[in-house]
């Protein structure tokens, strides 16, 4: 499903509802997004993404996980790329999950906040609407104040597109404003990517926020 224009954002009701699969359970689970989705700058090349995963209880299920970040992408990029992607990883599973997450590439791109809300509902209406369940994990703050301002608004946005879904979505820009451990990985980065602490305190985040019970695990 597709809204062309900006500021068309309609009610959305899903043709078909997401279900956990009868028997044995084979999740298929994607994470879409942008280079802080990928992990870079860890110099233990494991993102907050795989720091997730090791730490899912899974049971007796079978989870195949799958990191399509790339970097530089902005919400658009995501947008055109997703369904292609994800495709011919969902082959075998029973179970499709989708994990959404960019944001601070729209901020350096200008683009609008309600394209890049807009960006995002088509994702999640898209996904809804052949019964792929959804996550949502915002962008985490940088260490430029100008675009930090810009992303608390987009921030707002996003979440108010995933409350209107009724899809997770998580806040790791209010939690990691300030924090002293996240500044201190920016400022031994490049101020918009963290290091080892940092992707491990996104991490946390993610596994608080209702990770386990949304993958029903």
């Amino acid at each position: 499903m597709s809204y062309p224009h900006e500021g068309s954002e309609p009610d959305f009701t899903p043709s078909a509802e997401f279900h956990v699969a009868d028997g044995p359970r084979q999740i298929g689970l994607c994470f879409v997004g942008d280079s802080l989705v990928s992990g870079l700058g860890d110099p233990k090349a494991l993102g907050w993404v795989s720091r997730v995963i090791a730490r899912t209880s899974i049971g007796e299920a079978q989870l195949a996980s799958y990191n399509l970040g790339v970097r530089g992408e902005s919400s658009t990029d995501v947008l055109g790329r997703w369904r292609a992607e994800t495709t011919p990883r969902w082959a075998r599973s029973n179970e499709r999950r989708l994990v959404v997450s960019f944001g601070t590439n729209d901020i350096h791109q200008g683009m609008t906040t309600a394209r890049s809300r807009l960006n995002l509902a088509n994702i999640l209406d898209d996904a809804a609407t052949t019964g792929i369940a959804t996550y949502v994990v915002g962008p985490p703050p940088t260490a430029d104040s100008e675009i930090n301002n810009r992303l608390e608004t987009l921030v707002d946005a996003q979440a108010d597109v995933c409350s209107r879904r009724r899809v997770t979505y998580v806040d790791c820009y209010r939690p990691l404003l300030g924090h002293e451990q996240w500044q201190s990985d920016l400022a031994a980065g490049d101020g918009f990517h963290p290091g080892q602490a940092g992707y491990g305190l996104i991490a946390w985040l993610v596994l608080h926020a209702g990770w386990q019970e949304w993958l029903a695990l």
